[in-house]
């Protein structure tokens, strides 16, 4: 197809198409001509999939660009694919509360990963991020401790295995875009869900 029709399919506009194609996020079409070329369905595919990460997923370009490299890049795992996304999301974020009530926290934190079995293979940084959370709970004062999450690991550890079970050979066929962008939209979906059991249980109560 010619870069119209793949605008007009995609609902990605032609300026911006050309700008993927410069950025190399869109690789080069079959060039048929002087400033001409055709595109394919795996183009199609590839706009759709950057048009659902900047879009729904919330992402910016520059994480895009990361996400895409693991997943072109055949040595990369689908365990290094899913840091990449931790990352572009947001999940290693840095202290910005005090370094004693982390530390505090990440003691907490610590028990509970052990209380759920993850042991060495919960990420040093995904707890990171909860003992911050907590420690900020904790100034604000909030009452907390790690059992409060207790609920919420049992539920991720669910939605986790869900998740995985829905990639089934991703690593192996180096199909590793669908389990990303399920990464992605999965965990908005997650957030809407919440949003609507609040709702619902706010009106209950």
């Amino acid at each position: 197809m010619r870069i119209s029709e793949l605008g007009r399919r995609s609902g990605v506009s032609v300026p911006t198409i050309k700008f993927y194609l410069r950025e190399g996020l869109l690789p080069s079409g079959i060039p048929t001509g002087r400033n001409q070329a055709d595109y394919g369905e795996q183009h199609l595919r590839r706009l759709r999939f950057i048009r659902t990460l900047t879009g729904v997923g919330g992402l910016d370009l520059a994480s895009v660009r990361g996400i895409l490299a693991a997943i072109d890049d055949d040595q990369v795992s689908l365990a290094e694919a899913y840091q990449v996304l931790d990352r572009a999301i947001d999940l290693d974020c840095a202290t910005s509360v005090g370094s004693v009530a982390v530390a505090s926290a990440r003691e907490d934190v610590e028990a509970l990963v052990e209380s759920m079995g993850w042991g060495r293979h919960a990420s040093a940084n995904g707890q990171e991020v909860l003992a911050e959370v907590l420690a900020s709970l904790r100034l604000l004062g909030c009452e907390a401790d790690a059992s409060f999450f207790a609920p919420f690991a049992r539920a991720a550890e669910e939605v986790a295995r869900a998740e995985l079970d829905l990639a089934g050979k991703a690593d192996a066929d180096n199909r590793k875009g669908p389990a990303i962008v399920r990464g992605v939209l999965f965990g908005v979906a997650l957030a809407a869900l919440r949003r609507m059991a609040r709702e619902h249980q706010l009106a209950c109560r």
